[in-house]
């Protein structure tokens, strides 16, 4: 008995119409990076241990997502501060394994790290200024190909005169000239997915990096996005390959000191657990989308 392909995964249609499969920006960034880690999250879905890094973004992301629901005048750094703790706190109590992150000696210096994200995203933009269309906006289109694409926006602004700017907060630094396309590869995704959706490109794509203050802006066109389908199509159809060969292989390189699974890879002397017969729909959940 062989794996179910992804094709036969994602029985639901959507608007009547059959869907061959579904991915986000993440899981596509996910294979990209190395076809076993895709396989890992996505098919045997391993659990992955929470990193402070990543939490923080978490943090950080609710706080800002909430400082909208504050009057303009109220959005400020001393009420963003006084946000964090709450936060934080709610989050421990709707994942608990959360407390056990961090010993007692690492949790003042990364609330301290959490509070100087904050103060930072005061030095880019001025959220008195600004009242957002949308956030944490989920998005989903059905391409020609029957390729569901679907992800969370961080923030959309509209503009009196109709123009769009996707928005997404990154807690962490921005990369090196010339390393930029990672990161605007999924900002072109939700240009993509908001363009099939509204049928309006949207005139920036901005990332705010609050961990080293800085800001990068794209501005896309038509062309973009099409070559960007084509990619994200292309990225689906390896998918499909790898699964019906049953080859995930490893792709080895400077992101594997932050990898989760380093051992269960064959790079590493490891050796992967048996892909599983009939598993779960390979295409990303609602929630996974939201995780990721």
């Amino acid at each position: 008995m062989s794996t179910i392909s992804p094709a036969e995964r994602l029985s639901t249609p959507v608007d009547g119409v059959e869907v061959l499969g579904a991915l986000s920006p993440s899981r596509a960034s996910d294979f990209m990076t190395c076809p076993l880690l895709y396989r890992f999250r996505t098919i045997d879905r391993l659990p992955e241990p929470p990193s402070p890094d990543a939490v923080r973004g978490t943090v950080v992301h609710k706080v800002l997502e909430d400082l909208f629901d504050l009057a303009a005048a109220d959005r400020t750094p001393e009420t963003a501060l006084g946000m964090l703790g709450p936060v934080w706190s709610a989050l421990q109590e709707g994942e608990p394994e959360l407390a056990a992150m961090l010993g007692e000696e690492d949790r003042e210096s990364w609330m301290a790290s959490c509070r100087a994200v904050l103060e930072r995203y005061f030095t880019l933009e001025d959220p008195s200024r600004l009242e957002p269309a949308e956030r944490e906006l989920y998005v989903e289109t059905l391409l020609d190909s029957k390729l569901l694409l679907r992800g969370f926006v961080d923030r959309l602004d509209v503009a009196p005169t109709g123009e769009i700017r996707v928005v997404d907060y990154k807690s962490g630094r921005a990369p090196r000239p010339g390393f930029e396309a990672k990161a605007l590869f999924q900002m072109k995704f939700y240009a993509l997915v908001m363009w099939r959706v509204r049928g309006t490109v949207p005139s920036v794509l901005q990332l705010l990096y609050l961990g080293s203050g800085e800001v990068l802006r794209y501005h896309p066109d038509e062309a973009d996005l099409i070559a960007t389908e084509r990619k994200v199509v292309a990225i689906w159809r390896a998918i499909q390959a790898a699964e019906q060969a049953r080859d995930w292989r490893p792709n080895p390189g400077r992101l594997c000191g932050w990898c989760s699974h380093q051992a269960l890879c064959p790079s590493f002397g490891g050796t992967p657990p048996p892909l599983p017969e009939a598993s779960s729909p390979a295409e990303d959940s609602v929630a996974d989308v939201a995780a990721g």
